[in-house]
């Protein structure tokens, strides 16, 4: 079958390789319709922090249908629609026991631990596998799974009803925090990205303001009140930082962007502030109201896709990303 295998480092190649076996006890055989490049992706290929093992078939924002099941697999059968759950969890440690399967002791994700879903076909144990409605349309399906990312940010944030949201970051997980909260908050929604057009384009999706990175420009926007509830998007130290030093008191700050350094933090200001900040990981339970509002969004979403590619073009599309040459937030892989 054809498939995008990551290597090492800046090693990413397309190419034919065996199919997956018929699947065993408690496993799902999926044809593989659809697939998101995820900025994790493009950070795994750019350093190689995640790679676990060698050759390995890359990505975990995945749908398709089901092609076979296992001879004790009941709860799915073949043509079932189906969104992969991201997160290789166990299923034995404490935290999976109480439910933080993304707190797992020894977590993983597909396309790293096991094969993902840059390819024809992928097998998952059945325990990572949620349906889908039939008429979900994939390229929004395969969206499913960084909109419970944003979903589970949003739920550490615990915004105040009526109170300004600040979102620092408008790529993919940063735009569907701010199109999701667009749909269950009544605040404003302010959205601060380097990229201008790119900040414009999740405003007109999500009714938000776009606003500088800074204090005065905030209490503009907020008629000379401070920001208490943001989200840093971005992974950038100096966008975080930035943030910190403009939030008011008793305020919270959800991280949720992958960080390429370390932080020097004055921990006074958190102190005198009363400032909380909060980390969010992946996703808990989200997963499947994430899929049903990926159904509730899907006239608006596409608004969101840069671009639909074949598998034969993903390295070429993993390059133009990294170079930042992407007009939307988020490219498709087209594959059934």
């Amino acid at each position: 079958m054809k498939a995008v295998r990551l290597y090492a480092v800046r090693d990413l190649r397309f190419e034919e390789v065996a199919a997956p076996p018929q699947p065993g006890p408690g496993e799902v055989l999926i044809n593989v319709e659809a697939a998101g490049i995820c900025g994790s992706d493009l950070h795994n290929f750019s350093t190689g922090q995640w790679i676990s093992r060698s050759p390995s078939i890359a990505g975990h924002e995945v749908c398709g249908r089901v092609a076979a099941v296992g001879a004790d697999v009941s709860e799915f059968k073949s043509g079932d629609a189906v969104v992969a759950d991201s997160r290789y969890w166990c299923g034995e440690c404490d935290n999976c026991r109480s439910g933080d399967r993304n707190s797992c002791a020894s977590l993983g994700f597909i396309g790293e631990v096991c094969d993902g879903g840059f390819a024809e076909q992928m097998l998952l144990p059945a325990r990572l596998v949620i349906k889908r409605s039939d008429d979900l349309p994939a390229n929004i399906a395969a969206m499913s799974e960084p909109l419970a990312v944003a979903l589970h940010a949003l739920g550490k944030l615990a915004v105040e009803p009526g109170a300004p949201v600040l979102i620092v970051g408008c790529g993919t997980i940063g735009g569907l925090c701010a199109l999701a909260l667009s749909k269950r908050h009544d605040g404003p929604i302010l959205l601060a990205d380097r990229n201008a057009e790119r900040a414009e384009a999740v405003a007109r999706a999500s009714s938000g303001r776009v606003v500088a990175l800074d204090r005065e420009a905030i209490a503009e926007a907020l008629g000379g009140k401070s920001i208490r509830f943001a989200i840093d998007a971005t992974g950038s130290i100096a966008a975080l930082s930035a943030t910190i030093e403009i939030m008011g008191s008793n305020s919270r700050l959800v991280l949720v962007g992958i960080s390429h350094g370390k932080l020097d933090l004055d921990p006074n200001l958190l102190v005198e502030r009363e400032i909380a900040l909060l980390g969010s990981h992946a996703f808990k339970d989200e997963l499947p109201d994430a899929i049903a509002m990926a159904g509730e969004l899907s006239a608006v979403l596409p608004q969101f896709i840069n671009e639909t590619v074949r598998l034969e073009e993903v390295p070429d599309a993993f390059q133009r990303l990294l170079a930042g040459q992407a007009r939307g937030l988020k490219t498709i892989i087209e594959i059934a």
